[in-house]
């Protein structure tokens, strides 16, 4: 299982999904980049983790199903993943945005996604992680009421 602060990409092209890998292995430091195409292969993936936290990288449309209904049926093991979720679609339409919105999902990127934009959209998520970690760390006392919650 996981010891780090994973990414795991969902998207039903093959091509899409590799492209994306090689973006984000490029500069992700803090945790595995996992791939999956198939999301009925990507939500057992998630509900059997034992770290309940993640930076997710999801097509809006994942064939007959999409990357919202992705986000809902993992959302009992991570409770966060709308927060940390960057969307990706071929077109932001109107409905797309008010979708993400409703959500509670802060990211949004059009295909085909600039490199950049995606990478400041992961480290924007790992931050918050990486920020409360350190704090976990220089700080025993929030380290104690934090276990004991």
């Amino acid at each position: 299982m996981a010891d780090g602060l994973d990414v795991i990409i969902v998207d039903d092209d093959p091509s899409v999904c590799e492209i994306l890998f090689k973006i984000i292995a490029e500069f992700y430091a803090w945790g595995e980049v996992l791939s999956f195409t198939d999301v009925d292969e990507a939500v057992p993936y998630c509900l059997h983790r034992n770290i309940g936290i993640a930076v997710f990288v999801i097509d809006v449309f994942l064939g007959a199903k999409s990357g919202f209904y992705f986000l809902d049926a993992i959302e009992e093991t991570f409770p966060s993943a709308h927060e940390d979720a960057i969307m990706i679609t071929g077109y932001a339409s109107d409905d797309v945005v008010n979708t993400c919105v409703a959500s509670g999902i802060n990211h949004l990127l059009e295909k085909p996604v600039k490199a950049y934009a995606l990478q400041f959209g992961i480290r924007a998520v790992a931050e918050k992680y990486l920020k409360f970690a350190r704090k976990l760390m220089k700080n025993s006392e929030f380290a104690d009421t934090v276990a004991g919650l």
